[in-house]
This record gives structure tokens, sequence and C-alpha cells, in this order.
């Protein structure tokens, strides 16, 4: 600074010198305090000057004026282009549609399952302001719907975890959720169709259409029954299993003629797979194999694609218990280990129509075995793009008492056959 000394050595050497050699007490004292007035002024000038210039352009800090200047307008650029995205999608979600919402339009190209939920929100005037909120949230339960998508009834042993963030609901507008992931678990009192509901906020929502019922254990048979409902004995009991596909069920559905009508999935409900007998003996009970019901769906699936309308599943069997399988009915044709046991089966035909008999599914013209054989065509492309749902797939011919049909399985690998019109 002007009129200071240059540094603080000369102006403690210059001090009491300048004044002689007879300087007295009261001249030292003012040298010192000089000196020290000197040392924190050059202190000051250390702290508060500015940071010499850079001699390279990469030694300076943040960006040169021009470059920050491009670098707000690339910044403007993304955000447009993201909020254009977005713009687009709501407007071909309107124009296109959504599979599944009643006008058979295939979802908008290039739009995932994500985007499409939360496009919805938008789109749909009823939805609360947070919805899209709550169906961001529901792709977590996607494993619940199964690969199809189409799965509606979840199965679980009481007091088991349901998935993730979902709550079990009495109904759909209560609020008072039981946790099942966390906390409390899948309650023990049997309830077919019990709505799942997931809370986001302060919103509770359906699961658009699941519902979660709880097995009753096969610990509650008691001589081949539960209550008056008579099902007998697996033949792998006592650990004679081949395989841990061919394991007794860990638990029975309790159907009540009330209940009977659940839907199971799209297109099935738990009445397709009541055994054929005790007509008049309630609750009845039923073991549904959901991986075998979700292949269904699949196959069902790809043969709407290739134009073959799948809407009026007719199923011929399903659930065989133990002592039906063994001795009920017509026996021709029937497997000691019949997958249908096990509730992995499905024996049915396609009658979109109501004539009685399996559509013309190929196109030729006629309503023969052929039918029967496309929809295990289809069953073949189902596997090969779902390896985990390999089975068996049996196509069988007309007979005096059906029409031709087909069976599908999950039985954990590939078997194929050509039936006789007997069973599956």
């Amino acid at each position: 600074m002007e009129g200071m000394p240059e540094n603080r050595e000369e102006s403690r050497a210059r001090g009491p010198a300048s004044r002689g050699s007879s300087a007295g007490p009261w001249d030292e004292a003012t040298a010192a305090a000089t000196a020290a007035a000197t040392d924190v002024v050059h202190t000051l000038e250390e702290i508060f000057s500015p940071p010499a210039r850079p001699t390279r352009v990469w030694h300076g800090a943040g960006l040169r004026a021009l470059a920050e200047r491009w670098f707000e307008r690339v910044a403007w650029a993304v955000v447009l282009l993201l909020g254009g995205g977005w713009a687009w999608s709501i407007a071909e979600a309107r124009t296109t549609g959504r599979e599944g919402d009643g006008s058979g339009a295939e979802p908008a190209r290039g739009v995932t399952g994500a985007t499409a939920a939360v496009t919805a929100a938008f789109t749909d005037a009823d939805r609360p302001t947070t919805a899209y909120l709550t169906d961001a949230a529901l792709t977590a339960l996607a494993e619940l719907r199964g690969a199809s998508g189409a799965m509606r009834l979840v199965q679980r042993a009481p007091g088991e975890p349901l998935s993730g963030d979902a709550r079990v609901t009495d109904s759909v507008a209560t609020d008072s959720l039981v946790p099942t992931a966390e906390g409390a678990r899948v309650p023990a009192a049997r309830a077919a169709g019990r709505p799942v509901g997931v809370r986001v906020g302060g919103t509770v929502r359906p699961a658009d259409g699941l519902r979660v019922v709880t097995l009753t254990p096969l610990s509650a048979r008691r001589n081949g029954r539960i209550g008056l409902y008579y099902i007998g004995r697996w033949p792998t009991e006592g650990g004679r299993a081949p395989s841990p596909a061919y394991e007794p069920p860990r638990g029975l559905i309790e159907v009540t003629r009330e209940t009977q009508d659940t839907p199971v999935s799209a297109h099935l409900r738990i009445r397709d797979y009541l055994t054929h007998d005790q007509a008049n003996v309630w609750p009845k009970y039923v073991v549904i194999n959901p991986r075998n019901v979700d292949k269904v769906e699949l196959v069902l699936a790809d043969l709407e694609r290739r134009g073959a309308p799948a809407r009026g599943v007719h199923v011929m069997s399903g659930f065989r218990t133990p002592q039906y399988n063994r001795g009920g009915g017509d026996t021709r044709g029937r497997a000691g280990l019949s997958r249908h046991m096990f509730g992995d089966a499905t024996d049915f035909w396609i009658d979109n129509d109501g004539d009685g008999r399996m559509d013309d599914l190929n196109g030729d013209g006629r309503h023969d075995i052929g039918d029967a054989k496309a929809v295990c065509d289809a069953v073949d492309r189902v596997e090969r793009a779902h390896p985990e749902l390999v089975g068996g797939c049996g196509y069988y011919p007309a007979t005096a008492a059906h029409g031709p049909f087909t069976h599908i399985d999950a039985r954990g690998y590939r078997a194929r056959w050509v039936g006789s019109g007997d069973g599956g």
C-alpha cells in the first residue's frame, strides 16, 4: 500500500535507528506499535489480494464466457428434447390406446410399459392427480401378474408374504391396509378374492383386479377328506416324488358357491378347474398351478396375435383329485401321475361362436384335430420365448362325447403326443 514500508523487516530496521541512538522508551514503544500495525496491513493484503492471472487456459477455474453460453444452449436443447418426447408419448397414448383397455388397440410402438402406465394417468380425466405415482408403484406387482400379465389370483399360505409393497384389503375403498411384505402377513382366515391394493402417500388403489386367496393346508385333511369333500391321497406322498414338480400340493383353494366365479386369469375362473364329482358337496377344494394358467394365457395371446380369437375358452378338465383320477368318471387314457392331480394341466378348446365345438383355428375350413394341433403350435412358440414354462402338449380328436381339444401343462420338461380322444 502507498505510503507504507516495502516490507516488515525494513520497517523494523528503520524504526528506532532513524531517530538516532538517543531514542527513549517512548520512541521504542512507538516503533514497536508501528511494526505491529505494518504486519497486520501486510497480512490483510495477502488475504484479499486477487489471484494472479493464469498463464494457460486450462489453469483457470470455471468456463469462459463463450463456453458458458454454449453450455447453456446445449442444456436447454436437452430439456426441450425430453419435454417433446413426453408430449409425443402422451399424444400417441391418446390416439393409439393401450392393449387391454377394451378398445382392442395395440400399444403405441416404442412406448414402454412404464411410460404407458404414467401416460394413462395424464390422459384419464377420472384419475386423481397423483395417480401416475400409484401406477408406477403398481409395476412392482408385475411378478404377481405372470409373464402373460393376465393373472388375477395370487395364492399364498397363511403367514406368507405377498410381494414388495403390496397390501391386502377387505375392500377397494378402505384405507386400512394389512401389510404383508413388512410386518403382518397374509391372514390365516380363508378369503378367496380379497382385493390387493397398494398405498402411495395417502392414495390407495386396487391392483387392477388382482386378488389374493389364502390356501388351506394339506394338513387339514382327515381320512382323505377336508370337511365333507373327498380328496384322497397323492401317489407321491411319503417321499416318492420323482421330481419337485410331482410333490403333493402345499395347499388347496377352498371354493364355495359364491366364490367359484372368482377370476384366476383374464380368461379362466376357479370353477373351470373344479373336479367333476361331488356336485352337491360344498365347500369344494381345488389345486391350481399358476404357472400352467400363465402358460395358457400366453398361448391364447399368441393365437390372438395370429388372427385366431380366443375369447370363448371351454375347459373340459382342470384339477382332478387323486381319488377321481384313480376311479372317477371315464379313466381311459389317464396317467397314474397325471398333471391334472397337481393342478398343472388344462384340457380345453376354443369356442368363440358357442356351437359347442372347437373353432376353425388354422383356417382350413374344417373343425377337426388340426385346430387342436394349432394350439400346440402356439405352445411351441410360447415355450421358445418362455423356457421356464416348458412342459407337455397333446392334441386329441373329436369323439361322440366332445370335439377336438388340447392338453397343456408346465411339468418342467418338453413332452408332445397325439391322443386317442379318451382324455388328457
